[in-house]
């Protein structure tokens, strides 16, 4: 039976990087719940996405809320989750972190060459592969100073798995 952790985690990184694979993994290596933030985007925003236009701060900010208070609520009902969320900008990160002092982030990082390559395999309900530069020119990094590591998307997803839970404090 897995371990039981204390620290909400949100896996974060740009589309296609594999947020929900690793993020569904990580959740059933700890045995915790995972959240596929994407699951908590209005239809509004969906179909924006949908028709190749990216979500701007204003687009974004009511659904990092509602992923930040269903993170913080669970907590409060002592379920931490794992949650899949691009969480591109420190910004955005800041603001979940308002709700969830403790959350805790784990970048996938890659080439925009590699995740691009990934994207013709997959085939996204309203995420466009053509949005994947709005989606680079917005992301900054997990900095030094925020809670939680950066992994390379040269590995498997069992790999990032197995890195993610050496790398992330309980």
């Amino acid at each position: 039976m897995p371990d039981t952790f204390s620290t909400p985690i949100v896996v974060m990184g740009v589309q296609g990087c594999g947020k929900s694979t690793v993020g569904q993994g990580l959740a059933d290596a700890r045995g915790l719940r995972f959240l596929d933030g994407d699951d908590l985007h209005s239809a509004a925003a969906r179909a924006k996405m949908a028709s190749g236009h990216p979500l701007t701060d204003k687009d974004r900010l009511p659904w990092l809320t509602r992923i930040a208070e269903t993170i913080a609520e669970a907590l409060e009902q002592g379920e931490p989750l794992v949650v899949a969320c691009s969480a591109l900008k420190r910004s955005y990160r800041d603001l979940l972190r308002q709700f969830v002092p403790t959350l805790v982030f784990a970048e996938l990082y890659g080439s925009q060459e590699l995740i691009a390559e990934r994207l013709t395999h997959r085939n996204h309900e309203y995420m466009p592969p053509t949005l994947l530069d709005s989606q680079f020119a917005t992301l900054e990094p997990l900095a030094a100073d925020e809670a939680g590591t950066r992994v390379d998307l040269i590995h498997t997803p069992d790999e990032l798995v197995g890195l993610l839970q050496k790398e992330i404090v309980r």
